[in-house]
């Protein structure tokens, strides 16, 4: 019987944008069972001096490029590159936080990334915010009054605390039991591994 996969996703990170946009037909197809968990990345990242693309226009440009590569591949079609990097990335994880506790979070997740990646609508701030929210059929109001508040705001730092704990460093990452797949080109080796645990 296969594993459940956790799905560490953290509305900011770019590379993301690739898994968001296909995990739900490649989940589908696999047959295994995925838990959206958002946390925030970028804690973790000050936290272990990892700041990948600030000051470093070589390797920013690589990976506006290897996105790139990677969508057309996948049938994707991008308008990069996207804003960079979210100011407030914090807030729309804690959304995502919301809507995964409610039943709408991946489907938040992943308008929030439309609207970033081809709107050019930076998550976590109006007017993508509102938009996305409205997309899904939810209540800006009522739900960004809730994911402001303080309990919210606790339960993203103890899920980024728990993230930290079992070896996550960046994002996206896919945890099976005590095993971490790093990066959107682990998905498919996380989902072999919650499968068959093994490497196909």
């Amino acid at each position: 019987m296969a594993q459940a996969v956790d799905f560490w996703v953290s509305i900011g990170s770019t590379y993301s944008c690739l898994t968001v946009m296909r995990l739900p037909a490649v989940v589908r197809a696999a047959g295994v069972a995925v838990t959206w968990r958002p946390f925030d990345v970028r804690r973790i990242m000050l936290a272990q001096n990892n700041i990948p693309f600030r000051d470093k226009p070589v390797k920013a440009a690589y990976m506006w490029r290897d996105i790139e590569r990677r969508a057309q591949r996948y049938g994707l079609n991008l308008r990069l590159p996207a804003p960079y990097p979210l100011a407030e990335l914090t807030f729309a994880n804690q959304v995502a936080l919301v809507g995964c506790a409610e039943g709408w979070g991946a489907a938040y997740i992943r308008e929030a990334y439309r609207l970033w990646f081809i709107e050019g609508l930076e998550p976590g701030q109006e007017p993508a915010l509102g938009q996305a929210l409205e997309a899904i059929g939810q209540d800006p109001a009522r739900v960004l009054a809730r994911a402001r508040s303080a309990e919210v705001a606790a339960r993203l730092e103890a899920e980024t605390d728990r993230a930290m704990a079992l070896g996550v460093f960046g994002a996206p990452s896919f945890v099976v039991g005590s095993e971490v797949f790093w990066g959107d080109d682990r998905l498919e080796d996380a989902l072999d591994w919650a499968r068959d645990g093994r490497l196909d």
